[in-house]
């Protein structure tokens, strides 16, 4: 069984993220970028699911500018067998990539795909969904656990009230919670090896998918900043602001 597994090259999560002077996106211009959190452990799991002798390759796949090429290194560092980029420089949106994961699971028909449940990016959290609408697939969503029966992937999931277990036929699209495991560190050895693996480069076009923006960004403007709190000197000094000041009694 072939696992198919996205991944989104994203602005580093230790950065600080700066908003452009003219408020039209955030700088990303000399900022260490990395590979979402929430797809590195999807890697991982996948991975995982190898080497336990449950799936027979592993394959990592990117939309996005040149350099997601980098991103699929890592991806093969920490043991997919091979890659797939798409490459465009539009401000690829969920549906659009939606679309284009579509087109490669027609082309290599995964027996699961699993992949981030969000971006850290655009926090979006459609990307999988919508796949799964596209695909015509089962979906489990927030996986914190996945096992693999005959046939079939046992998901527990994390909702308000707990846990809950879902039983869904694979083919299948599968979206990852922090939970479901901590990536291994790629080494340096490993490194090395995935330059030598294969990474294949499509266009949009080459799919037969149009990735042009259906949302135009007005305006991209930075939280406001907090301010200090205060100290006061009794309860109905506190229950007075709250209610004069605050608005919130």
């Amino acid at each position: 069984m072939k696992i198919m597994v996205p991944v989104k090259r994203v602005v580093d999560y230790n950065v600080k993220v700066r908003v452009k002077s003219d408020q039209t996106g955030v700088d990303i211009a000399n900022v260490k970028m990395s590979m979402n959190p929430f797809d590195e452990i999807a890697v991982e799991e996948a991975v995982r699911l190898k080497e336990k002798g449950q799936a027979t390759e592993v394959i990592a796949v990117s939309c996005g500018v040149t350099q997601c090429q980098e991103t699929l290194r890592v991806a093969m560092a920490i043991g997919a067998d091979r890659a797939i980029l798409v490459e465009s420089n539009e401000d690829l949106q969920p549906l659009g990539v939606a679309k284009l994961l579509k087109a490669l699971m027609d082309k290599e028909q995964p027996g699961l795909v699993i992949m981030g449940k969000q971006a850290i990016d655009d926090d979006a959290n459609q990307t999988g969904q919508m796949l799964a609408a596209l695909a015509d697939a089962p979906q489990a969503t927030f996986a914190s656990r996945l096992e693999l029966e005959e046939g079939v992937a046992k998901v527990t999931r994390e909702v308000d009230g707990g846990l809950e277990t879902v039983r869904v036929r694979l083919p299948a699209v599968v979206t990852t919670d922090l939970r479901l495991n901590e990536p291994r560190y790629v080494t340096l050895p490993n490194i090395m090896k995935a330059k030598k693996k294969q990474l294949e480069v499509f266009k949009p076009e080459e799919l037969g998918v149009d990735v042009t923006p259906r949302l135009k960004t007005l305006k991209v403007t930075e939280p406001p900043k907090r301010g200090a709190g205060i100290k006061v000197p009794d309860v109905a000094t506190l229950v007075s602001k709250l209610k004069n000041e605050a608005k919130v009694i």
